[in-house]
């Protein structure tokens, strides 16, 4: 029976800090976040009759990662952009000039470690997806280009 009281106590110790954990725990940042999402809508006015269309940027971008000053692995990424679809060949025309500044957006972010970790959470992509959309506008415009995508991201090396 001695020996016996020890283990109960280990038992209860384990099964009081369990449920304190869960009782606890922090509720997930995704839901705030989707919830603020929904709230206020991203796109701007359009025009009436305006439709929003999607142009898929063609060619995937590569972006090295690199580390003490040699490429440790390589980004690849796909995106697509959404816009005013009256404006779809304004688009075509700029998009070397839009390939440029996503580029030099993805290189700096990567510059500055957003690649390296956990770099697919949702604060990250987001903050990735802010600085493209951005970027974007200035070259297009802001009332031509609403939306960034990122429809592939890969990452190859270490």
């Amino acid at each position: 029976m001695g020996k016996l009281i020890p283990v109960i106590l280990i038992v209860l110790g384990i099964g009081a800090g369990l449920g304190a954990g869960l009782a606890l725990r922090p509720v997930p940042e995704i839901e705030e976040q989707a919830e603020d999402d929904s709230a206020s809508p991203s796109y701007p006015a359009l025009p009436e009759g305006s439709e929003i269309g999607v142009f898929e940027i063609p060619n995937h971008f590569m972006v090295p990662l690199i580390i003490d000053d040699r490429i440790a692995s390589v980004l690849l990424v796909s995106l697509a952009i959404e816009i005013d679809d009256a404006q779809r060949t304004l688009v075509e025309s700029s998009l070397p000039r839009l390939r440029d500044a996503l580029l030099q957006v993805m290189f700096d972010h990567a510059n500055s470690g957003g690649f390296s970790g956990a770099f697919t959470s949702n604060t990250t992509l987001g903050s990735l997806r802010s600085a493209l959309l951005e970027a974007g506008q200035r070259v297009v415009g802001r009332d031509v280009v609403l939306k960034v995508l990122i429809t592939d991201i890969m990452r190859s090396g270490a």
